[in-house]
């Protein structure tokens, strides 16, 4: 059968009202979908988001449309029942310098100790435990939310609320089951919360990109409940984490703004994690300004990061380092002169921490309803920006270079034979197609307008300081070599591959025409 989402992926240009009238559509079925039955709140649906259809005109300027402003009310309250407290002042070994979190935040306005308490949705992720421990070194009473136990310790300040299970609750701290995609669970641990960073989603890449239906409820099942529990809860900020895919299709993009690369049809899109974080921006979006229960507005905003790396990364340096030291890295592809973006993991922290100061009347909601790019503010070709990766590891760049259409038609065939055989055996993936595009492909994008409205300044990073770090810390069991069916089984890939590729080249067997993307 296929999901809402999907009927609603039928269409390759859905825009305006008739893909405003889908969100409202989607907001309601999938929290009633991902609800536990079992303990449903009798008050779930009376707040929830359900705007009128002329109210709901298109989205794909970001801005747009946008409710009246009212001033908010902050609270404190204790925390509530069932969570796992940080108790002592034990730091974990994972920053380079203690007091780099309360640095960042330096310049700050904000008094984040005089503010309700603030919840980090994927607060067990890199990027999210960065920003709740930051946030919680300035004094925020911080709750990180998340369904896996984090790999650092517990912030000083914070509180954190895992599956059934998690370590914390074998352990007997009493840990609620905590999940997103469950209305009841989220409602629970939202009492007195002022501000939500929604950085929780699932599939940005490597095989977890095919879980289709896992991909889905997560970015769009969960973010519909984060929106209605705002909505229920009188929670008056929410701070949502996008992705520069929402804009990006493997067509090129220099120098984008917000404006010149909006927020594209879902249609374009070649993989399900960008269609569904691109849904999830819109309906987060279209809730800014929408009433809360007892009064005053919600404001919303959403941030679109490039690919994150910083000290301990393991996403994507931690996979790369894998694939070269298994030799499989030993190819580039694609424009040589291809250039994308990249943001350290304390820039990003510091965007989202200037966005919610953004949606404060102290700064006049300037960032209420708005999407921004954030990155380092510097533009870089993949395999130049790897080099110190490539050296301390021992390897030299790749000398290879391989056309894109013969990269692209084998990392097609790899999807396809994982899927198939996902239930009989592990089909290792060097790159999904969507992960072909992003390397291949110059995407950059300019991050003016985060300057001009927040104040955003990154900080210039080194990634050669980042890849010493991670191998500091790295496990010292070494990496696992491919077996012998893998390689045999990518050998023939390659081998279907150039075929297809010789398809491709003589017989003008080319993908779908994107040229109107921007018309």
């Amino acid at each position: 059968c296929e999901s809402v989402l999907e009927r609603y992926l039928l269409s390759t240009a859905i825009s305006g009202s008739s893909f405003s009238l889908a969100v409202k559509e989607l907001v309601h079925v999938t929290t009633g979908r991902h609800m536990n039955t079992g303990n449903q709140n009798p008050n779930m649906h009376d707040n929830s988001v359900a705007w009128p259809a002329d109210q709901l005109t298109s989205l794909c300027v970001p801005g747009q449309n946008s409710r009246p402003i009212q001033q908010r009310t902050n609270g404190h309250a204790p925390w509530a029942n069932g969570t796992a407290h940080r108790a002592n002042s034990t730091a974990a070994g994972w920053y380079q310098n203690q007091d780099c979190t309360m640095s960042l935040l330096h310049g700050i306005s904000t008094d984040w100790a005089t503010v309700g308490k603030v919840l980090v949705t994927g607060g067990a992720g890199y990027f999210g435990h960065r920003l709740g421990k930051a946030l919680a070194r300035a004094g925020a009473s911080v709750i990180l939310l998340d369904i896996v136990t984090p790999r650092w310790d517990i912030p000083d300040g914070a509180a954190f609320h895992q599956n059934r299970l998690s370590h914390a609750v074998s352990r007997g701290t009493g840990a609620n089951p905590i999940d997103i995609r469950d209305y009841d669970s989220l409602y629970s641990v939202c009492n007195e919360v002022d501000c939500i960073f929604h950085t929780a989603s699932y599939g940005m890449s490597g095989p977890e990109q095919l879980n289709k239906e896992q991909v889905e409820s997560v970015n769009v099942g969960g973010t519909s409940n984060v929106i209605n529990v705002c909505l229920k809860r009188r929670v008056s900020r929410l701070v949502y984490t996008s992705t520069v895919n929402v804009a990006f299709v493997g067509l090129p993009i220099e120098e984008g703004d917000e404006d010149s690369a909006p927020c594209l049809p879902l249609g374009l899109h070649t993989d399900h994690y960008s269609r569904t974080k691109a849904i999830a921006e819109r309906m987060v979006l279209e809730a800014n300004g929408c009433p809360l229960k007892g009064g005053s507005l919600l404001q919303a905003c959403v941030l679109r990061p490039s690919g994150i790396y910083g000290p301990e990364e393991r996403r994507h340096l931690h996979r790369v380092m894998v694939n070269i030291e298994r030799r499989l890295f030993c190819f580039s592809f694609g424009n040589r002169e291809a250039r994308m973006n990249w943001v350290h993991v304390d820039n990003l922290v510091m965007a989202h921490v200037l966005a919610a100061e953004g949606l404060t009347l102290s700064k006049d909601y300037v960032a209420s309803g708005q999407a921004y790019f954030i990155n380092d503010g510097e533009s870089v070709n993949l395999f130049e920006w790897l080099t110190p990766l490539f050296e301390r590891l021992g390897y030299s760049r790749p000398h290879m270079h391989l056309p894109v259409s013969l990269v692209y038609s084998a990392a097609f065939l790899m999807e396809c034979l994982h899927v198939i055989l996902r239930p009989v055996a592990d089909v290792p993936l060097l790159f999904t197609r969507n992960e072909v595009w992003n390397i291949a492909v110059t995407h950059t994008f300019k991050i003016e307008k985060a300057r001009r409205d927040l104040g955003f300044s990154p900080r210039r990073y080194n990634l050669a300081d980042s890849v010493d770090q991670y191998l500091k810390t790295r496990s010292v069991q070494p990496t696992k070599p491919l077996l012998a069916t893998h390689r045999l089984l990518m050998l023939v890939v390659l081998g279907v591959a150039s075929i297809l590729y010789f398809c491709w080249e003589n017989f003008s067997l080319q993908p779908r025409d994107h040229t109107k993307i921007y018309s």
